[in-house]
């Protein structure tokens, strides 16, 4: 898949020799124009794709400053790359150039228990993390399913399944190390709780997907972990009761940690993929943090509505074990929903709606799939009112692709009408470069504006987000 559109002519052959001698010479070995390599950095886990023309392995502030001016100096495109796990072709080179991969900037570099905050550099993972501050009881909440890298989950925005408790990363981020696009190294936030000293520069860099920066370094909000943690299963007649249960337990103020929704079309995946055996109904899982006696009482009183919105097994567990396997399941839903076809292309795409609007939204939607004929697993993090389809279809079909094409602008445009946004969580990448304009129209020239005062040559991460 191409997005002809937003591509501008490449740097010239002579201009990439002479940018490629000059990153050879900083970076030895640790520069590479493989073809495998480059494959790696230019395609995401779905449909986008895009190749660069070399892979540069920083390894410090400083290296990823040394690689940004000699881009810059050249003007050659760069791409920054973490994992490679995002959604809507933030790392694919559409105009060639250089990734500079930061997957080895992995150091913890600091650790406050008594404040709860944390300095990483960029290539650190979320599960990495995790591991590193259990031992003081802490953790870092914000799960996004894959173990992505801290700094692509900031340049995207990510949230995940505990978003609805602890908030997504624009609440979760306290202070950034960002090399501009002239190889400058700016620091923004700090380790204060609230400040209101000028531009909140953090902000805008979180969720800017590398078009105004590359964050090297972040400094995080760390939570303890909670005494007891309950996990739980329900099974629902309809999807509407599913999704009333989940608006009547937000509206309650319930403190639930995680409330995800899989149709019935994703648990029987689920169940195929994972080897379980969940009743092939729309079914929610859960869970909730807290003491031993609070979890316990959040549980029943979820159990109890779910009950009267036609919900039946609502099980749960207090076992490590068995909310692990549960949670891993949902992790793997994608790869889960892929082998429901075999050799078909997978289309990702997410909506949030305010959560009045969510079982309305949900149900037009799978009425239009059903209507369309596409083969659309749904799952969200319903309890933020955000949901997601894999769109499962065959990659050399055009009447497919036109039918995908269509259900995706239908839901966007649907969302929008409700007050919602064209993406949660997934950011916009060039995968819905249209439809970041039809949701925010003349704002675009506020952020058209920001992006050239930064970055007046376009050269970070270009035909992203918005076109110059």
């Amino acid at each position: 898949m191409t997005a002809a559109s937003t591509i501008r002519p490449r740097a010239s052959a002579e201009i990439l020799v002479s940018a490629i001698a000059d990153l050879k010479a900083t970076f030895g070995t640790r520069l590479s124009t493989a073809v495998a390599v480059r494959e790696h950095h230019g395609r995401d886990v779905t449909s986008h794709e895009g190749l660069p023309d070399a892979v540069v392995f920083a390894q410090s502030t400083e290296e990823v400053s040394r690689a940004v001016t000699i881009c810059a100096a050249h003007g050659v495109p760069m791409v920054a790359f973490g994992t490679g796990t995002s959604l809507e072709g933030h790392i694919a080179a559409l105009h060639g150039g250089i990734s500079i991969d930061v997957s080895q900037m992995n150091a913890v570099l600091e650790v406050n228990a008594e404040d709860l905050d944390c300095l990483v550099q960029a290539g650190v993972t979320r599960k990495q993390l995790n591991e590193y501050v259990r031992h003081d009881g802490l953790m870092f909440p914000i799960d996004p399913g894959a173990d992505a890298s801290l700094g692509g989950m900031i340049a995207t925005g990510a949230s995940g399944t505990n978003a609805v408790r602890y908030g997504t990363m624009r609440e979760n981020v306290l202070g950034l190390t960002v090399v501009l696009a002239d190889g400058r190294v700016v620091r923004t936030g700090g380790r204060a709780r609230k400040s209101s000293a000028g531009y909140d520069l953090t902000r805008l860099m979180v969720g800017s997907e590398g078009t105004l920066g590359i964050v090297t370094e972040a400094r995080l909000r760390l939570r303890g972990i909670p005494e007891s943690i309950a996990a739980a299963v329900c099974s629902f007649e309809s999807l509407e009761g599913a999704v009333m249960t989940v608006i009547q337990t937000i509206q309650m103020g319930i403190p639930i940690a995680r409330i995800e929704l899989l149709d019935e079309v994703q648990i029987d995946a689920v169940n195929r993929y994972s080897k379980l055996d969940y009743p092939v109904l729309p079914t929610l899982f859960l869970e909730f943090h807290g003491t031993a006696n609070w979890t316990e009482e959040q549980a029943a009183i979820v159990g109890e509505l779910a009950g009267d919105n036609g919900g039946h097994g609502f099980q749960w567990t207090m076992q490590a074990e068995e909310r692990a396997r549960l949670w891993q399941a949902r992790h793997d839903a994608f790869y889960a929903a892929k082998s429901l076809r075999v050799g078909s292309m997978a289309w990702v795409t997410d909506v949030c709606v305010p959560i009045s609007r969510l079982a309305e939204c949900i149900l037009e939607t799978k009425r239009e799939i059903l209507e369309r004929g596409i083969l659309a697993p749904i799952v969200g993090h319903v309890g933020d009112g955000n949901f997601h389809l894999t769109c499962l279809l065959d990659p050399d079909s055009e009447e497919e692709w036109a039918a995908v094409r269509a259900l995706n602008d239908s839901m966007v445009s649907r969302a929008l009408a409700m007050g919602g946004t064209c993406t949660g969580e997934h950011g916009i990448g060039y995968g819905k470069i249209d439809l970041l304009a039809k949701e925010h129209g003349d704002a675009l020239a506020t952020m058209r504006a920001i992006k050239q005062a930064l970055d007046p040559q376009g050269l970070m991460n270009p035909g992203k987000i918005i076109r110059l």
